[in-house]
């Protein structure tokens, strides 16, 4: 036998993983790195979180980056080296981190690598007639894994969209399998660049499982933030609570088509970012508008698209189950954007994911080692896109170290 498969063999045979999770989102502010301990799969799948690393990029790496994501023209030779440079990057970082915890690469059964999306293309953004949904991520699995010397699962996305789904949110098939509560109904938010939920029924109830992107998390603020204040993002909301939000550019915001769409749905900054901005304040006459009230009025939009969202679900619960809201993402460290949140959901309890024991900021790294875990010794998912049969999916392509 081939030794790559026999130690693939081997490793799906354990009764437990050590998998490190790599996460880097759409808001470029760096990679999230959590070890895993993972016991059994499926529905006998445990999580331990054993340790978590966060490595914020330096600018050049941003600056590179900003250059092949979510834009509508990029250099094919800067994609193309892209895919390889930021997989070298993410491998040294693993190497670094590692030692830095007195590990070594033979103490890590795999690597879970999501990249990094540089464009999110579903038939609700696209809207070509005939052609599929899409999405394409950079930082080549085949490059961590022969730095590393650790078998590397990656392009997790991929296989959801080949399935009939939209490629995300993928961290929800983690929240229905590890989350679910015999009681009570669950959100389970999280406020990226995007912001998306699952919504997790409890075991007794006959609601609806939901997942779904619900717009923008902190893609807008921090886009006009870096270009009006020179900063990569608005710490504790000051900004926003500082600017006076704008109803009538609001209500011109919310009456773009993709708030309207059925659950569920998905999206990206290649909708929601500068130009988009632009053409509202220009339909409102509002193109002089103060950067600080547009910062508030984009903190206002991402709250209450959210808001709205969780209410479309929550509204058709029984009234003896009130659900809650558990949070993670950037987002959850806007005070400003949450005061607000919570404002609006009023008389539905949001609390930190930490509150059903879990670091917010491991969550999605965690989950995508989840995925990586079920790829090696589970079943898979049971995936129901919009059109054709539900089936059992598993996600992520594995590259050999040798």
């Amino acid at each position: 036998m081939n030794y790559s498969i026999q130690q693939l063999s081997e490793i799906a045979s354990k009764p437990e993983r050590n998998i490190l999770g790599l996460m880097s989102g759409t808001s470029l502010d760096g990679l999230d790195m959590v070890l895993c301990n993972i016991t059994g799969a499926g529905r006998e799948t445990l999580l331990e979180v054993k340790k978590i690393k966060t490595f914020p990029y330096p600018q050049d790496i941003i600056s590179r980056l900003r250059e092949v994501v979510s834009v509508e023209e990029a250099s094919l030779q800067e994609v193309c080296l892209a895919h390889t440079w930021l997989a070298n990057y993410h491998a040294d970082l693993v190497l670094e981190t590692l030692a830095g915890w007195e590990m070594e690469p033979t103490d890590i059964d795999a690597v879970a690598s999501h990249g990094q999306t540089i464009y999110h293309a579903p038939f609700v953004k696209h809207r070509k007639k005939g052609m599929p949904n899409a999405t394409l991520q950079i930082g080549d699995g085949d490059h961590i894994a022969r730095n590393t010397g650790i078998i590397t699962i990656s392009d997790f996305r991929q296989k959801h969209t080949a399935a009939g789904g939209e490629g995300a949110p993928m961290a929800s098939l983690v929240d229905k399998l590890l989350f679910s509560h015999p009681t009570e109904n669950r959100f389970l938010l999280n406020i990226g660049g995007i912001a998306n939920f699952s919504f997790l029924p409890s075991q007794a109830s006959d609601a609806r499982y939901v997942t779904t992107d619900t717009g923008p998390g902190n893609t807008l603020i921090n886009a006009v933030v870096q270009s009006e204040f020179g900063r990569e993002f608005d710490r504790d909301g000051a900004i926003a609570a500082s600017g006076t939000v704008q109803p009538e550019l609001l209500r011109q915001m919310k009456q773009d088509p993709y708030f309207h769409e059925p659950f569920p749905k998905t999206t990206g900054p290649e909708l929601f970012n500068l130009k988009w901005i632009e053409k509202n304040k220009k339909k409102v006459g509002k193109t002089g508008i103060a950067a600080t009230d547009l910062v508030a009025t984009l903190t206002w939009l991402t709250a209450e698209t959210i808001a709205d969202a969780l209410r479309s679900v929550a509204d058709g619960l029984d009234a003896d189950t009130p659900p809650a809201v558990y949070v993670s993402g950037g987002g959850m460290h806007n005070k400003t954007m949450m005061r607000w949140l919570n404002g609006l959901l009023e008389d539905i309890p949001v609390e930190s994911f930490e509150t059903i024991g879990y670091n917010p900021d491991a969550k999605e790294a965690a989950s995508f080692a989840v995925l990586a875990n079920e790829m090696l010794a589970g079943e898979g998912f049971l995936i129901d896109p919009k059109q054709g049969t539900p089936r059992r999916v598993n996600f992520g392509k594995i590259s050999f170290p040798v």
